[in-house]
């Protein structure tokens, strides 16, 4: 099943279900009029829901209308709950390796995640809206899950069933400001604008045989200024599979239906096991400018590459194997911030 939020007069947008081939969509207000509803309720929604999906699917909706993704809102306009983890090691890895630094044992046992910004997500066609250009605008192609209510301390054979649906995310970040953040010992904030996830939100069974062991095997796609910046494996090098990484997060707290859970920066290696290599090299490219750009540190000893500058455009998308958009795309341009108040 496929479901989208449209904007409305509202903050949460309205529901709709989505056919497969994205190009018409119906809601259905008197089963779910938004997602948030949707996941509350979704043991008593889903059959109805996946009703109205397949009547789509099979032109029998009598209130399917055409989709424009244009049109949507982040499936979840504002969470309970969005907590970014860093998934691929490797990602991690060069950061460090490109400042010297060791990467320590532990990383590779235990799953990083930090608490982003629920309250405010972009719609994955707005803008991107920044002050200067001087803090270093990057985007970040990710995967996260949406989860129902998962108790505390659950364990990763208990969690499959909770994950509800999945999304593709731009998690935005100002690179000019993590480290001063991070000296401080206290996280990210400032660094860690809003983020925006793709058109479209799916259930697991959409992505057949590419959805197993929690991890999504198929390429995530990045199209900078309409060229084409990386296609890495989703389900090659991720370190900590999602039902890990949201085990790790109901460690000590119960998370909420809602809960979004990303994947972090989706980053894989080389074929000979080093640094992942340029799309033009032959390589499957990067899902963050910041990548290349430690690549470029390490190789040449200064980075080369710059971050996002005013008119630049991402696109970030997933196809199947038969190249037809799964998600939708996040489709957005780095604009100049013009204060209203």
């Amino acid at each position: 099943m496929k479901l989208a939020s449209l904007k409305n007069n509202t903050r949460d947008g309205e529901l709709v279900v989505v056919s497969k081939d994205l190009s018409c969509c119906a809601a259905a207000p008197q089963i779910a009029p938004t997602m948030q509803f949707a996941l509350d309720n979704w043991n008593h929604v889903q059959d109805r829901l996946t009703a109205e999906y397949e009547k789509l699917n099979n032109n029998a909706s009598k209130e399917a209308k055409a989709f424009n993704q244009e049109d949507c809102c982040s499936p979840l306009p504002r969470a309970f709950q969005w907590a970014d983890g860093s998934a691929y090691v490797n990602h991690v890895e060069l950061v460090r390796k490109a400042r010297g630094a060791e990467l320590p044992n532990t990383f590779w046992e235990d799953p990083l995640i930090y608490q982003g910004g629920a309250d405010s997500f972009l719609s994955p066609h707005d803008d991107i809206e920044t002050e200067t250009e001087a803090y270093g605008v990057d985007f970040e192609a990710e995967i996260a899950v949406v989860v129902s209510d998962v108790p505390m301390g659950s364990c990763t054979g208990n969690i499959e069933d909770k994950i509800k649906l999945l999304m593709l995310v731009n998690d935005v970040s100002l690179r000019n400001l993590i480290p001063t953040e991070l000296a401080k010992g206290f996280g990210f904030f400032q660094s860690k604008p809003s983020s925006a996830f793709s058109p479209v939100a799916v259930t697991p069974d959409e992505l057949g045989a590419s959805w197993g062991g929690g991890k999504v095997s198929l390429p995530l796609r990045s199209v900078l200024n309409n060229e084409l910046f990386g296609i890495p494996n989703a389900g090659v090098d991720m370190t900590f599979n999602f039902f890990e990484l949201v085990a790790h997060a109901a460690k000590t707290r119960p998370l909420t239906a809602g809960t979004i859970i990303g994947s972090g920066t989706v980053s894989n290696k080389s074929e000979d096991g080093g640094c992942g290599e340029e799309i033009s090299k032959g390589g499957k490219g990067y899902s963050c400018i910041a990548e290349l750009r430690m690549i470029e540190t390490i190789t040449y000893g200064q980075p080369k590459t710059e971050f996002m500058k005013f008119g630049d455009t991402i696109q970030i998308e997933m196809l199947n194997d038969q190249g037809l958009s799964i998600f939708g795309a996040i489709n957005q341009k780095l604009v100049p911030y013009k204060k209203t108040i």
